[in-house]
Parts: C-alpha cells; structure tokens; sequence
C-alpha cells in the first residue's frame, strides 16, 4: 500500500508539472503514466489503487489537469499494466492500449467538449480528426511500450543485483 500511495504521488506530481511549470511541464506530464504501470504491474489492484489516489491528489494541487489525467495518461497506465501481465503479443498490446488511449481522448474531447489538445482545439467530430487521433494513439501506445519494457528490464536488473 506505501508502494502505491507513492506511485501516486508520483503520479500526482509528474502530472502537474503541465499546469505548474508551462513549457517544460508539457514534456514531464507524460511521464506520470510510468508510476500507474508500475503499480499496476505490481497488481492491478495496486494500479486501481494508485490511479484514484493520484485523482484525489491533482483536485488539490492541480484541478485543471482533472480532465486528462483520468482519461489519457492515467488510464494509459493502467492499461499497460494489465495489458503487460494478460497479453502476450505486443501487437495486441498496442493496438487495446491505442483503442482505450483513443476512447479516452474522444470522451473529453467529443463528449464533455472539453479541448483536450489546447485552446485551438474544436469539438466538432470529423472522420479526419478522428483517423489522426487513432494513429496518434497507436504509436503513443507503442513507445509506451518500449518504455515500459525497457523500465522493466531496468528494474529487473536492480531487484537481481540487491539480492
């Protein structure tokens, strides 16, 4: 539960870094996505756990990030690591991530009218926006993946060596 509640403040943290710090900030928010897929690798229950902590924790440091954290890079996160432990091809892999990345910026975005890709962005559905938003979200899955295979490889080398 400390792992957890520590991811999430991770989370928390690197998912503010967009509002707090403009500029730079855009390129660290990203990365809040990391401590959702360890946790949940750890068990999704961790992850589950760990997603609405970090929630709660950007409705006081950062509101405004309320609207992309829970369903892009949070969720993100917690499909990856479930998609790591269920599924074995990594095609798979990018292509559930890419449909759940997708589903969670056209929720915000169509439904709720919220402009998730800036103020210059428009909430009115065209075919064309919609193939850029899928392909988008297909390679943001498939670089999450490396990274996270390669965070995996990372931290399996530390476990081994602190034996």
């Amino acid at each position: 539960m400390i792992f957890a509640a520590l991811m999430a403040a991770f989370a928390a943290i690197l998912q503010s870094a967009g509002g707090l710090l403009v500029g730079i900030g855009f390129f660290i928010s990203p990365f809040a996505t990391a401590p959702i897929l360890m946790a949940t690798l750890v068990s999704f229950r961790s992850g589950v756990f760990t997603y609405f902590v970090s929630i709660l924790l950007l409705l006081i440091i950062q509101p405004a990030e309320l609207f992309i954290f829970p369903f892009t890079t949070g969720l993100l996160g917690l499909g990856l690591g479930w998609s790591f432990r269920a599924l074995s091809s990594s095609y798979g892999i990018v292509f559930m991530n890419g449909v759940l990345l997708f589903l969670g910026i056209c929720i915000p975005l169509y439904v709720l009218g919220f402009p998730v890709f800036g103020p210059s962005s428009t909430s009115s559905i065209s075919v064309t926006m919609l193939v850029l938003i899928f392909v988008f979200s297909l390679l943001y899955s498939w670089i999450w993946l490396e990274f996270g295979l390669f965070l995996l490889r990372k931290i399996q080398k530390f476990v081994l060596y602190s034996k």
